[in-house]
């Protein structure tokens, strides 16, 4: 049943290591920027994507300037704070002073020195494990809490509780969730899943069916009905901005700003979009976003209406994927962007 569930209820944590990504290759050659800087000395607080700004206008096409294949891409630590950055116009390539092609390498340093992340990692951290997305019947036999002491309605950290459904489930850890809001495809009306709410963590204190656990920490009430799921390993992965190497077009469904959700989205917003795995959307995808254009009353024709055209209204890095749902930050932004505008290859 817990082999099933971890199926059904993906809760991979993974944190977004550096990298760079190769996609589809552009057919129009990279651009610099006239003031793009000959020499840059990288600085502890940088990320891939803001440094590739300071170079071209298209930052997910970065790796072009690298000259890095998909071997090198496996294992992308590459930058570091203290780097120099040196660019070579006539040949259109960088490269950090003192090599001629950036690879991949292992060093040991302190923190303070480590890789310099793909985006800003604190913005998403809430998102890698909360909210997950559930198939729509993935959480309905998932261990569920039957019964509290003393019949308490409301549990928090300290408190036990008692599981129905662990059976012989060796996981000592849990993470305990709700059932949230579904989600569902603008385009086609169904229901691609269902936010997990995350309420918090729980260990095994005595085996049974009911079993006992007890609760270690709580971000929100928890009661009876809630369900429980093995907390697993985190698995880092490692990927950076590149385009899809295959047409993707969906459209955004929620939009995030901490763990809120909002009308419009602005800058470092997170939203979901309506195309996952099975649709070819891989972690470190950019994405561009066009806002819909809509009908409005055409001012030279009575009773005509007009369709305007779609028009771009910023960028978002995909870093989450789940099959048919996938979450991304928002890096950049000309225009409000609102629920089902269209995101597509940049």
């Amino acid at each position: 049943m817990v082999q099933h569930l971890r199926k059904s209820i993906t809760a991979l944590a993974f944190f977004l290591a550096p990298g760079l990504a190769l996609g589809q290759a552009a057919s129009a050659p990279l651009k610099l920027k006239p003031d793009a800087p000959e020499r840059y000395v990288v600085v502890p607080g940088d990320t891939l994507w803001g440094i590739a700004k300071r170079y071209t206008d298209s930052p997910w096409r970065w790796p072009e300037l690298w000259r890095l294949n998909k071997e090198d891409i496996r294992n992308p630590h590459l930058i570091y704070p203290g780097n120099v950055l040196v660019l070579d116009r006539g040949r259109g390539q960088l490269s950090v002073a003192g090599t001629t092609k950036l690879s991949p390498r292992t060093r040991t340093e302190s923190i303070a020195a480590a890789a310099i992340p793909s985006i800003p990692p604190s913005v998403i951290e809430p998102f890698l494990t909360r909210p997950l997305v559930i198939e729509p019947d993935g959480i309905d036999s998932a261990p569920t809490i039957v019964a509290t002491p003393s019949e308490r309605v409301l549990m928090g950290t300290g408190d036990r509780a008692y599981v129905r459904g662990l059976g012989d489930a060796k996981d000592s850890t849990w993470y305990l969730y709700r059932r949230g809001k579904a989600l569902v495809d603008p385009d086609t009306n169904q229901t691609l899943g269902y936010e997990a709410i995350y309420l918090g963590t729980a260990t095994s204190a005595r085996p049974g069916d009911p079993a006992t656990v007890s609760i270690t920490s709580a971000v929100e009430e928890i009661g009876v009905g809630d369900k429980l799921l093995a907390a697993g390993r985190p698995q880092p992965v490692n990927y950076a901005p590149h385009s899809p190497s295959v047409e993707i077009k969906g459209r955004v469904m929620s939009i995030y700003k901490g763990l809120g959700t909002l009308a419009e989205a602005g800058p470092q917003s997170i939203i979901t979009i309506n195309r996952g795995k099975a649709d070819g959307v891989e972690v470190g995808h950019v994405l561009a976003i066009n806002s819909r254009g809509g009908t409005v009353r055409d001012r030279s024709r009575p009773g005509a209406t007009v369709d305007l055209p779609e028009e771009r209204a910023g960028l978002a890095f995909v870093f989450r994927v789940f099959d048919h749902v996938s979450y991304a930050l928002i890096m950049q932004i000309s225009k409000p962007i609102t629920p089902l505008d269209v995101v597509q290859n940049p």
